[in-house]
């Protein structure tokens, strides 16, 4: 069993924040890797980092607790924190551990975390995390990693290329790659990330993808195109 819990804390009322973060220290058993109100840091978040369990309020005016746990339910456990017992029985076809009406008491706080801890030895969920979302618009889209081709920057854009469609949205390419898996996506141009493990053949400068799409290399990315050829492949001279 692990010893330490990852969880985020999330609500919009920052004394229900600074509460429940609290509770967790006191727990010994959470390591909290966000706390706060900023939905879509929590969306980053769950699209990058192995996260355990998710403390979440259900009224929030961004993105409600519901449409936050719709997205994010197959890989994710969640205890709900909220004064409004009439979310109760919507919020239970989610993966919900436990429901905390407000206000919270540390003791009923403590019983929920121990529930999780009972159930996670039980039934322990898979770390492995294979999809993004993003936001294009209004509108949150999941894209598989293995769906991915390969990713061109557009100046404050981005236009995602996947086997069934390309989806524009507001990224840069920096901050794109930072959710990617290191060991699938590289950067080969300033205006081109690319799968790893769509890639057919390299030639020269360039690298053509198994749909016939060719994608240049940019040169400052040849050193480390070449490295990643010669580490699992063989060596390449450009």
């Amino acid at each position: 069993m692990k010893t330490s819990i990852h969880c985020i804390i999330i609500d919009d009322e920052p004394l229900a924040v600074e509460l429940i973060q609290d509770y967790a220290r006191k727990t010994g058993s959470l390591n909290i890797l966000y706390a706060g109100s900023d939905v879509y840091k929590v969306i980053q978040l769950l699209n990058t980092e192995v996260v355990d369990l998710i403390f979440i309020d259900i009224q929030m005016p961004e993105l409600t607790g519901i449409e936050l746990m719709s997205m994010f339910n197959q890989h994710h456990n969640f205890i709900i924190t909220s004064a409004y017992p009439q979310y109760a029985l919507e919020a239970f076809q989610f993966r919900v551990i436990d429901f905390l009406l407000k206000p919270i008491t540390f003791n009923r706080f403590y019983q929920s975390v121990e529930k999780f801890i009972h159930w996670q030895s039980h039934f322990p969920r898979p770390d492995i995390v294979d999809h993004l979302f993003v936001k294009a618009d209004k509108k949150h889209y999941k894209i598989a990693f293995d769906k991915i081709l390969y990713i061109e920057g557009l100046k404050d854009y981005i236009r995602i290329h996947t086997s069934e469609e390309n989806i524009i949205v507001l990224e840069n390419m920096k901050d794109i790659l930072d959710k990617l898996p290191k060991e699938k996506f590289m950067r080969v141009h300033r205006s081109y990330i690319l799968s790893t493990d769509k890639i057919k053949l390299i030639e020269g400068n360039s690298i053509q993808l198994q749909n016939g799409i060719s994608i240049p290399v940019g040169e400052t990315f040849r050193k480390l195109v070449a490295e990643w050829v010669e580490k699992g492949q063989g060596k390449i001279n450009y």
